[in-house]
């Protein structure tokens, strides 16, 4: 293949014309800035995508255009961050002149005149918006935001997220122990503008009363016994991020009237401290309770219930979503080999059929355990039945012993009266069986009552 001489490329881009002329037709929006952030090129595409004609634009600083750096807390041209030295890129979502949600790829380069000195930012905006929302309505998406997901619930999930990145409004999300509260958490704030500033995770439950005031905002020196200096709470940690609130429903009433009092004004004073801090915080809270019920049963109080639960996400728990096993199974297998460098080994048909019908109690948290403890207990090439937790085979026992045969054995049986403390009522049920079946089998077979021998 031909290439085009030098000289005559030369020509081509020493033209300001031509130049013009192929950055006007690229389909990628391009946007210019000197170090003083004055914009001095803004193309068609751009204009497209972010709703701003260029005249609104041109010899503009970019801040006071758009309202709030583009680039989000990545921006490198806020407070005292210094210039980046070559290029970055990442994907975020933006807000056009008229508020719609639109997802970028941003790809920023420093420009250098003759002399090899800084003399702006070229920034090229590739429009995603639509391609991610036909994957999302089409199916195709396997992930989102570090968080993997194809069944159509998790889908709504991923949507969710995209809808609510954008804004600042409190977000509460709830699911079972184990469901990915913080990935979503994380993602909510990965994808919004305050991408690149801190994400700071708390857990409510995990720390004891007398210390959790202290960690949330902070203490000043001599505050109590303990106190040797001044110290950040997370909202301190978390300003012009986001701060995640896990297990919210487990604070006390106190700490929730503090709490209420920050979402109000964005205020708070620290321990054994007079002076008032403020901090620009978006806030996330997740639990794994019915929040509704905890204010019913007056565990929580009903403002802050409505302060926080402005946008609800709820996680669907893994038995709703067993399409995704074979997903998260293989993600969990990448992970160990990346881990420890050595090729894992596959997951037999038998094996894999007792994990989609396992109902996951402790959903995707447990799958990876699983994972992991076949993975120790296999010493071949391929992970068998006899390889899985217990209680995993357990279940696949007591499940086959449903069928139309209905016959039972004593390892059966005995694992049905453990698993219900002996209550044979509830046995039968779990069997399958009529009671007097489960009693007949029993006087039979005395020694498969626990505690008989």
């Amino acid at each position: 293949m031909s290439t085009m001489p030098e000289s005559n490329l030369s020509k081509i881009l020493s033209n300001r014309k031509n130049l013009e002329r192929i950055l006007e037709n690229l389909n990628v929006g391009i946007i210019a800035h000197d170090l003083s952030r004055q914009i001095f090129y803004f193309n068609e595409q751009a204009e497209k995508i972010t709703g701003y004609n260029r005249e609104e634009v041109l010899g503009k600083d970019c801040h006071e255009v758009f309202g709030a750096p583009l680039c989000g807390e990545q921006c490198s041209f806020c407070g005292s961050k210094d210039i980046f030295s070559d290029k970055t890129e990442y994907t975020m979502n933006i807000a056009t002149k008229n508020n719609e949600p639109r997802r970028v790829k941003m790809s920023v380069t420093t420009m250098k005149d003759e002399n090899n000195q800084n003399f702006g930012v070229l920034a090229a905006l590739t429009d995603m918006t639509d391609f991610l929302n036909l994957s999302i309505r089409a199916r195709k998406l396997t992930s989102f935001s570090g968080i993997l997901g194809k069944d159509s619930k998790m889908l709504t999930v991923f949507q969710q997220i995209r809808d609510v990145a954008g804004y600042d409004y409190p977000v509460h999300i709830s699911g079972e122990t184990g469901t990915g509260k913080e990935l979503v958490a994380n993602a909510i704030h990965n994808e919004s503008p305050r991408n690149g500033a801190p994400f700071v995770p708390i857990n409510c439950g995990a720390l004891p009363e007398s210390l959790i005031e202290s960690e949330l905002f902070g203490h000043v020196k001599g505050a109590f016994s303990g106190a040797v200096r001044n110290k950040k709470g997370r909202f301190e940690l978390a300003d012009r991020g986001t701060i995640f609130l896990d297990e919210i429903a487990d604070l006390s009433k106190p700490m929730q009237v503090k709490l209420l009092r920050f979402l109000q004004d964005s205020t708070f004073e620290k321990v054994g401290g007079e002076k008032t801090t403020s901090v620009n915080v978006r806030v996330l809270s997740a639990t794994n309770k019915n929040l509704k019920k905890e204010v019913q049963q007056n565990h929580f109080r009903k403002d802050l219930f409505y302060r926080l639960n402005v946008i609800p996400i709820h996680l669907p728990p893994l038995r709703e979503r067993r399409n995704d096993i074979p997903l998260l199974m293989e993600h969990f297998l990448k992970e160990a080999e990346e881990m420890h460098d050595s090729k894992p080994p596959k997951v037999s048909k038998e094996a894999l059929s007792i994990m989609m019908g396992y109902h996951w109690p402790g959903n995707v948290r447990e799958l990876q355990n699983v994972i992991q403890f076949a993975i120790v207990n296999c010493s071949g090439d391929t992970i068998s039945p006899k390889n899985l937790p217990m209680e995993l085979k357990d279940e696949s026992l007591l499940r086959s012993s449903r069928g139309a045969s209905r016959k039972l054995d004593t390892e059966i049986v005995k694992s049905a009266l453990e698993k219900t403390g002996g209550n044979k009522a509830k046995a039968s049920r779990l069997l399958g069986v009529g009671r007097a079946t489960l009693y007949r089998f029993l006087s039979d077979h005395p020694e498969t009552i626990p505690g008989r021998r």
